[in-house]
């Protein structure tokens, strides 16, 4: 679920690395919200990141 449907954000993965430098798998996650946006003329529920939000890729419904 985890992925912008417009950019194609998704989950990364690296090492967390302890003060100790004792090192784990972590992961990031993208900000990732649900929202309702025009998709080829119709509205639409949508995952969409919120850099395309915030940059204009997306286009919401109202």
């Amino acid at each position: 679920m985890a992925k912008c449907e417009f950019c194609g954000k998704d989950v990364s993965f690296g090492i967390r690395v302890s003060h100790s430098h004792r090192r784990s798998n972590r992961t990031w996650k993208p900000n990732i919200k649900r929202v309702k946006a025009v998709v080829n003329g119709t509205p639409k529920r949508v995952y969409a990141c919120t850099r395309c939000l915030r940059s204009g890729k997306v286009t919401r419904a109202v």
